[in-house]
């Protein structure tokens, strides 16, 4: 039988942050908001658009859904360890897992950075942007709350465009939803990375509109 610090070898970061048990969760409970809507980032990975963001909001609560414990248990840590402790967090969770248990209107705006890195038929069925997940979403955004993606792939910009688009409840800026540039003065690693590489960047933003989503409907 193998020594509970032999287990936590073979198990490493088992003790990932997890959100907590329960049909319904209030994400603003998680970080203290109160009645303050939070911002929620789909995949943060190594923390740096959380980090950015936090500076450059100083009242801003957020929280961070990511997958692979590793980064979630790193980034949870280092924001505890950090001057914006007590205003964010990051869960080893899946979003698709999660949203649909966060309450109504409760997130103030979502990013998703550069999703989706499957090319294979086969693994299509893993996309994260589509209908299902933005219905989801759209409850849990509030009346105006806003929808930020960043893609440097055209033809999988041009797909989230289209799905959004079809979406009940989400409307596109005036004027977009394409936009230019990233007006919230933090930037991603891959969003760094590829304007250091010329590669082009595609931005789409959108708004809850007043009318709710209904799943399913078309």
């Amino acid at each position: 039988m193998l020594s509970a610090p032999a287990t936590e070898r073979l198990r490493p970061y088992a003790d990932a942050p997890r959100v907590p048990e329960g049909e319904r969760i209030d994400p603003r409970e998680l970080v203290g908001a109160g009645a303050t809507p939070v911002e929620l980032e789909l995949g943060p990975g190594r923390g740096g658009f959380v980090f950015e963001r936090l500076a450059a909001e100083p009242e801003l609560y957020f929280i961070g859904l990511e997958i692979r414990r590793k980064w979630a248990t790193i980034v949870d840590r280092r924001i505890a360890a950090s001057p914006h402790a007590g205003r964010a967090r990051v869960f080893a969770e899946d979003a698709r897992d999660v949203l649909p248990r966060f309450v109504e209107a409760s997130i103030a705006r979502a990013f998703v950075h550069f999703p989706d890195p499957w090319w294979k038929k086969r693994h299509q069925k893993r996309l994260l942007v589509g209908a299902p997940f933005l219905d989801a979403l759209v409850r849990v955004l509030r009346p105006g709350g806003e929808l930020f993606i960043q893609t440097d792939v055209e033809e999988r910009a041009a797909a989230y465009e289209a799905s959004c688009n079809a979406c009940r409840g989400l409307a596109p800026v005036a004027g977009g939803p394409r936009i230019e540039e990233n007006p919230f003065g933090a930037r991603s690693p891959r969003e760094k990375r590829a304007i250091a590489d010329g590669i082009p960047i595609y931005r789409l933003l959108y708004r809850r509109a007043a009318e709710p989503a209904v799943p399913g409907a078309k």
